[in-house]
């Protein structure tokens, strides 16, 4: 495990800093009991770590409100409530074909239901949303539009302000996941017309996995999908309206929270332009390296504008897992292949037909030795040319 090349940050940063790991097991110990509910030191003293996290993220995304910050398990969790709880019959909603299955799957959902209909709209050669495409997809019955900030498969940042701008025009709400970008690209809600942030703990923000939350910004109509206790007005037989409320039922992740807590100083600390980058800089060494070698193809990654440290590739002649397959057992390299749970993004790459892609995710732990590596073992399997693998593989992709 000490020897292990990790380029698999898109889906969970891995290692975290010490400073996390320090904190969530003192906290623990100490604050492990149940906030919110009880007056007594220990209680009081976990509610006020969850408060300063509410406090700091709600300061990193250029919210107004903390209480609007609210927690849940993951992304997906906020996501499924923040769609679930804005549509009604008869909406229409707008997204990408950028998106996660943490959109797609609950879009997809209130359509088989239907509750709503969707329209999907395409990158461009790029990687890139064009705004005047969500212009003109906009209807009189448009409830939302949602966007992904940063691909999880081709790594291109999105235009959020643009396409703030022309949602607050028409009245529409704009629904942003920050799955990948939170803690790595500056969020201004404000300044880009966001009506919701959704985010994850375990990405950019250093966490651990299960935690995540979203910040609503004031008007915007979510209906809690949810109920439970809270620890307020406990006599009250309907779930509270009010934020964090509204969005927060029964006892929360407090070691999770705490993890962010951790993270999320630690990322300040460092700063997200350093951290960001020292990544790209290692992204572009890949980036160029790979794209000089035969048989190997990248996809979107020609700029460090506009790009997180996301890069999708694939040798000619083999699977995308098989690929995966031999950078981990023969170089020690972990990475993630397939379609990365954004079908799709390979529907329209094309990738879709070959098993998607190899994805290799750059974090604040790799150095220029790792990427060394990884471009060797790289241009080793694509040198590999037995016309019997290449005329197998040709086969499997039909």
């Amino acid at each position: 495990m000490n020897n292990l090349i990790y380029l698999d940050n898109s889906a969970t940063t891995f290692p975290k800093p010490d400073v996390v790991y320090d904190f969530m097991t003192s906290f623990y110990r100490e604050h492990g009991v149940n906030p919110g509910r009880s007056g007594f030191d220990a209680a009081i003293e976990t509610e006020e770590v969850i408060q300063d996290t509410r406090k700091i993220l709600t300061d990193l995304f250029h919210g107004e409100d903390p209480n609007r910050l609210t927690f849940s398990y993951n992304a997906s969790d906020s996501l499924n409530m923040i769609l679930q709880g804005l549509a009604v019959p008869g909406d229409h909603v707008i997204t990408t074909m950028l998106e996660h299955n943490s959109v797609l799957r609950p879009l997809y959902h209130l359509g088989l239901e239907k509750i709503i209909e969707v329209t999907y709209l395409p990158f461009d050669i790029h990687g890139y949303l064009n705004p005047d495409d969500v212009k003109k997809a906009i209807r009189k019955n448009t409830k939302m539009v949602v966007v992904n900030h940063c691909s999880n498969v081709i790594g291109t940042v999105q235009p959020l302000a643009e396409i703030g701008r022309i949602c607050k025009e028409a009245g529409v709400y704009f629904v942003v996941d920050g799955s990948q970008s939170a803690g790595i690209i500056p969020v201004d809600m404000q300044q880009m017309g966001i009506d919701v942030f959704v985010f994850t703990g375990h990405k950019c923000l250093m966490g651990p996995t299960g935690i995540g939350g979203s910040y609503v910004m004031p008007g915007v109509p979510v209906r809690f999908t949810r109920y439970g206790g809270t620890g307020v007005r406990s006599a009250q037989k309907t779930h509270l309206e009010e934020f964090p409320y509204r969005l927060e039922c029964g006892t929360i992740n407090i070691v999770g929270v705490a993890g962010i807590y951790a993270g999320v100083k630690w990322v300040l600390e460092q700063g997200m332009d350093k951290l960001h980058n020292q990544e790209m800089k290692l992204w572009d060494k890949l980036r160029k390296g790979v794209q000089k070698m035969d048989n190997v193809v990248t996809y979107c990654a020609e700029s460090i504008e506009n790009q997180n440290s996301v890069l999708s590739l694939n040798i000619q002649g083999f699977d995308s897992g098989d690929v995966g397959t031999m950078l981990d057992v023969d170089y020690n390299i972990a990475c993630r292949t397939g379609l990365q749970c954004a079908p799709l993004v390979h529907t329209q790459l094309g990738t879709d037909k070959i098993h998607g892609t190899v994805r290799l995710s750059i974090g604040p732990f790799n150095t220029e030795e790792h990427i060394d590596a990884a471009l060797c073992a790289i241009d080793e399997i694509a040198s590999i040319t037995r016309p019997e693998i290449r005329i197998m593989n040709a086969k499997a992709h039909v």
